[in-house]
């Protein structure tokens, strides 16, 4: 699965894109959010705020939305307007 990190992710995370190969089949976006999380800083930090969106196949998404292997999912900072 490949995963995509916009605008302050990816500035947070200092990488644009990661691959993961090892997620169990089912899981859900959440479940993603978790598994990233668990590999620690700068992670945890970037997925700190509850609020972040995500986007299946480049389709935006909830995350209680399930992904599978060869799904490419993405991930954005909140966004506000003014």
């Amino acid at each position: 699965m490949n995963v995509l990190f916009f605008a302050s992710l990816r500035e947070q995370l200092q990488c644009a894109q990661t691959q993961v190969p090892d997620l169990p089949c089912g899981s859900t976006v959440r479940e993603l959010m978790q598994h990233l999380v668990a590999r620690g800083e700068p992670w945890s930090s970037a997925f700190a705020d509850a609020r972040v969106l995500a986007a299946v196949n480049q389709e935006m998404v909830s995350l209680d939305t399930p992904v599978q292997a060869g799904d490419e999912v993405a991930f954005f900072p909140p966004v506000t307007g003014g």
